[in-house]
């Protein structure tokens, strides 16, 4: 199946994006990005489509350093649930074992290997699918900027290192990361003191630690399966008008009878949980009277707005008046429909 990253990568996107000379919304269409990612932080988006919009853009803007820049924008909270984990941790080095165990959480593209050797330890960054520059150097700047982050901000590695060619010039690489670069490097990582291990982290709690660990363990054992997958994917499709099976099996890197016999041992159809989510979708829009019914009828796929109101009436029992107008009425038809 195709991997898959929050899309609180792409927060600060479109800022860079613009100062860049760049229209977000084109480039994200260039490479078949939902435009929903922009503003919500937790869907789950392609991991190589999102690795071909950076170098694309740093192509097209012809700035270099786009990825490493792009991490300088973001801070801890891009690491969602993980951000919190790791920041009630006792110690710095409890923290990356928890980060390096959980990582894949926020991208299924990539993994972290943790070795010390005498005083020195090494963050390796196995990169899934070939280690592509601007991709990478996102991944060792936000990976840098988070331990900063739990340090106090008073942190420096002591190298950083990239397999990939270094740039034309390494003035922001220097700036950013404020220790000796080694380009061509046979690994990409971040090279530290192992004293650092033991840094405390201010404000820790170790038991909301433990308790946070036990709930991303329940959301690890839900993206094994395929039916929540397939509903993730529906959920960042569908407001875009371009949700099809065939357009979630072309995530997932498979064929659309992989995905019907995968649902089919889960109990489940792709035609339900398209109609589920698009019910979720459905039901909050309505709520925003501004919006007018014919482009919520489109965002969500259907032909006309009259289809809509007859599939409304048809899942909910209501109209979509009756169901603005009677708040009471509306929990309990909801309750019964779903």
């Amino acid at each position: 199946m195709t991997e898959l990253i929050r899309s609180a990568t792409l927060t600060h996107y479109p800022t860079l994006a613009r100062s860049a000379g760049l229209d977000p919304v084109t480039m994200l269409r260039k490479v078949r990005l939902p435009l929903t990612c922009l503003e919500r932080r937790d869907l789950r988006i392609p991991v190589r489509n999102v690795r071909r919009l950076l170098e694309l853009s740093a192509e097209e803007s012809g700035v270099e350093t786009f990825g490493l820049r792009l991490a300088e924008h973001g801070d801890l909270s891009n690491l969602g649930p993980l951000a919190l984990l790791i920041r009630e941790q006792a110690t710095i080095g409890t923290a990356l074992e928890a980060l390096s165990r959980f990582i894949h959480i926020h991208n299924e593209g990539m993994r972290l290997a943790i070795a010390r050797q005498d005083d020195l330890v090494t963050i390796t960054f196995l990169i899934r699918g070939g280690a592509l520059r601007q991709a990478t150097e996102l991944a060792l700047g936000s990976i840098n900027r988070a331990i900063a982050f739990l340090c106090g901000g008073s942190w420096r590695p002591l190298q950083i290192h990239c397999t990939h060619a270094p740039p034309r010039s390494r003035r922001f690489h220097r700036q950013f990361f404020g220790c000796e670069l080694v380009f061509h490097s046979d690994f990409d990582g971040i090279v530290f003191a192992a004293g650092d291990l033991d840094r405390r982290i201010p404000m820790a709690s170790p038991e909301l630690a433990r308790f946070l660990e036990g709930r991303i363990e329940v959301f690890e054992e839900q993206l094994d399966r395929w039916d929540a997958r397939v509903a993730m994917l529906v959920r960042v499709l569908l407001p875009g008008g371009d949700c099809s099976i065939e357009r979630v099996a072309e995530h997932l890197g498979c064929d659309r009878r992989t995905i019907h016999r995968h649902l089919a041992e889960r109990g489940t159809t792709f035609s339900k949980i398209l109609d589920d989510e698009r019910a979720e979708i459905v039901t909050r829009l309505v709520d925003e009277r501004s919006r007018p019914l014919a482009e919520i009828a489109e965002m969500v796929g259907f032909s006309a707005q009259s289809a809509m109101a007859r599939w409304f009436r048809e899942r909910f029992g209501c109209s979509i008046t009756e169901w603005r107008n009677d708040p009471r009425e509306r929990m309990r038809m909801a309750a019964g429909r779903w």
